[in-house]
């Protein structure tokens, strides 16, 4: 498997949690197959980073698909990114048994796995599941704006395991024309939230906790 990590650094030893704890699957090593991802990652920070480009061997490994529909729902990813991302304590106050409901139905935990695939959440992207818990969205918008802004799947490496599957195989130089266009994808995806309406009619999350 071709994976891609785009950085202001040449990573060239990746190490096991060596990212934040509260991003999307918590402290872990990022990775996408999408080229042009990894390059708007490498410029997120206004200046020209690199790409990092890995073979992953994924003989033997615990992989956690949450993009399998067959397997898995929109909850399931969603209760993932809210056990891990950090939460206004207004917000987790006002919607206690609705954030509690969703851990306690939907929550897998990703560090019985080597290897999660799953949808990225980043800036703007994080108002939609959080409007969803406000019963704002309905669980079919939510599950439409995954496509939104085209923000993609992320491949995360959860494990020592995974880590030492991973090749480092090159890295290049990114372009000075990524440099904008990550924060344009992000305005894609809030310019999507607002025109969505929020008064269709579907499900919305009391309808699951009534229903359960």
């Amino acid at each position: 498997m071709k994976l891609y990590h785009g950085s202001k650094l040449i990573v060239k030893k990746p190490i096991n949690n060596g990212s934040k704890i509260d991003n999307d699957y918590g402290a872990a090593f990022y990775l996408t197959m999408d080229l042009e991802s990894a390059h708007e990652w490498a410029c997120r920070n206004n200046t020209v980073g690199f790409v990092n480009q890995y073979d992953l061997n994924t003989r033997g490994l615990k992989i956690l698909d949450l993009t399998n529909k067959e397997k898995f729902s929109v909850l399931n990813w969603l209760a993932v990114l809210l056990h891990y991302r950090t939460l206004e304590s207004s917000f987790v106050k006002a919607f206690s048994a609705r954030l509690k409901f969703i851990e306690e139905h939907y929550y897998i935990d990703v560090n019985e796995f080597d290897l999660v695939i799953g949808y990225r959440a980043d800036d703007a992207y994080f108002r939609f599941p959080l409007d969803f818990v406000r019963g704002n969205l309905t669980l079919e918008q939510l599950e439409y704006s995954f496509n939104l802004g085209k923000l993609g799947i992320q491949y995360v490496i959860v494990s020592q395991k995974g880590i030492d599957n991973l090749t480092f195989v090159k890295a290049f130089e990114s372009k000075e024309k990524y440099v904008n266009q990550y924060y344009e994808s992000v305005t894609r995806a809030s310019q999507a939230f607002d025109a969505l309406n929020k008064d269709e009619e579907g499900i919305r999350i009391f309808d699951i906790m009534r229903n359960k």
